[in-house]
């Protein structure tokens, strides 16, 4: 049995009130690295090593310009989201339970960036094939 990672942009949230009040630019607005829709392919085997170089050219699916989209051919993912799901990645990729007791498919998880004011949400999915 192998394993590989789909993640999935499922939402982004901005918070202008918050931005206001604390961003150095009081206008940042929404996200720019991901889009709503955007998905990624991750491997590890002996052609793919995805997880090692955080997850560049894993994106197999976007509405945008796919070279300016974290993930796509020129830009590894966004450190801050990188931190939120890379270890749900990992295990994936080895075959474990992704959040088991916590989601009602343990081989799946909902994370989220850490950018307070305009955070990016992802689901995370362990996919067995032969």
């Amino acid at each position: 049995m192998k394993h590989k990672v789909k993640l999935t942009v499922i939402a982004k949230k901005l918070y202008p009130e918050l931005q206001a009040e604390y961003c150095a630019d009081p206008q940042s607005g929404e996200c720019p690295c991901y889009n709503v829709g955007d998905e990624f392919e991750f491997l590890r085997d002996d052609e793919h090593d995805h997880f090692w170089h955080m997850g560049i050219n894993t994106l197999t699916k976007t509405a945008a310009d796919p070279e300016s989209v974290a993930g796509g051919p020129k830009i590894p993912h966004c450190s801050e989201a990188w931190d939120a799901f890379s270890r749900y990645i990992y295990t994936g990729l080895q075959g474990g339970s992704i959040m088991r007791g916590w989601m009602k498919d343990e081989n799946t998880m909902i994370t989220c960036c850490s950018d307070g004011t305009r955070p990016v949400i992802f689901k995370v999915e362990r996919i067995d094939y032969e």
